[in-house]
């Protein structure tokens, strides 16, 4: 086996994504998986279908065009780059805008294309993150997809977990320009997609009885991860779906303390060290080009990490519960950043399992 690698079990996604996908129908509500952790990985994305999901949205159209002959539907998650309209007619089914000039460039590919292509305007509830903020300008967005050709508008959409963490609230958690008093253009009722802000709309639908206030949530770290809004557990759903492992390339007894004065490391943070002694330490083959170290946790208890350099993870191994030796894999917990990170090294190794 190559180290450092990724090890992804499937099979605890796709239960995860079945359970999720069954809350969400229970409450009227259409999930759409989100990919942007996994680069559009394919193994996962049939993972999701496995578990139930139809529709697959994504960041980047480079992932999208990855799934090309797979049988789902694609959504473009971040604005379309206006160099780039021709290739969202291509190889995705639905994209989320708040530009005037792109929809307009958007609606001449389609033309072009003799295509028609799925448009949903995003409305800005607090985050202030790439969406229109005013009521009246979602309002005239919406009625400019309905007149320009080659575009059919589904929905409003909204989320509040991109730029920071915004936790929902009955005042939040609807969205203003759907109400019939703030448009001419129907009640939200009438739309396709009530595009609900992932995780958080998880918060928002779990406690509550009766129907949700949206028809669409798009779904990712809670799918793949387990997480919910500020990182924490999803009840019923798995938090290891994915842990990292590294080589063990060298064993030695060493101070706990430097020998020479150092204040700052290779990436100019400040050093502390506390005297402990000798203690037995191991270098493992991973380092910070791959993965902060602080998104780690080791798998073993007794394991603490100490420190990195680019290319190796510094661990005291003094009171691991196991006897490691060299050419040994140790095993890490990751957070969210930490897979992403290592998901998108190319020197981090992916391997997938049903186990």
């Amino acid at each position: 086996m190559q180290y450092p690698s990724l090890s992804i079990n499937l099979r605890i996604i796709e239960n995860n994504t079945r359970e999720l996908v069954q809350l969400c129908c229970n409450k009227g509500i259409i999930p759409v998986g989100i990919t942007k952790l996994v680069e559009g990985s394919e193994p996962i994305v049939r993972a999701m279908i496995f578990g139930g999901i139809q529709t697959i949205g994504d960041t980047q159209i480079q992932n999208l065009m990855k799934l090309k002959d797979l049988p789902i539907r694609k959504m473009l998650l971040r604005r379309p780059l206006l160099s780039e309209v021709e290739g969202v007619v291509y190889h995705a089914d639905i994209s989320l805008h708040s530009e005037r000039s792109v929809l307009e460039a958007l609606s001449q590919a389609a033309v072009k294309a003799n295509k028609r292509h799925e448009v949903i305007i995003m409305h800005d509830l607090g985050e202030l993150h790439e969406k229109t903020f005013d009521d009246s300008k979602t309002e005239e967005l919406a009625e400019l997809v309905l007149m320009l050709p080659g575009l059919t508008f589904v929905g409003i959409g909204s989320h509040l977990k991109c730029y920071h963490e915004v936790e929902s609230t009955t005042d939040s958690d609807t969205l203003p320009v759907h109400q019939e008093e703030h448009t001419e253009w129907g009640s939200y009722c009438d739309l396709d997609a009530i595009s609900g802000a992932g995780v958080t709309g998880i918060v928002l639908m779990m406690p509550r009885e009766g129907t949700a206030r949206f028809n669409q949530l798009r779904l990712g770290a809670s799918l793949i991860m387990g997480e919910g809004l500020n990182n924490e557990s999803i009840i019923d759903i798995s938090q290891v779906p994915m842990y990292l492992q590294a080589e063990v390339i060298e064993i030695k007894k060493k101070s706990s303390i430097q020998l020479h004065s150092i204040e700052l490391d290779t990436l100019d943070n400040e050093f502390y060290f506390t005297d402990r002694g000798a203690r037995l330490r191991a270098l493992c083959a991973i380092g910070k080009q791959d993965v902060d170290i602080s998104q780690l946790t080791p798998v073993d208890d007794g394991v603490t990490i100490v420190g990195s350099s680019h290319n190796c993870l510094i661990l005291d191994i003094t009171d691991a519960t196991s006897c490691y030796q060299v050419g040994d894999a140790l095993s890490f917990y990751l957070t969210y950043n930490g897979a992403l990170q290592c998901i998108t090294s190319e020197y981090v190794h992916k391997r997938y399992s049903f186990a």
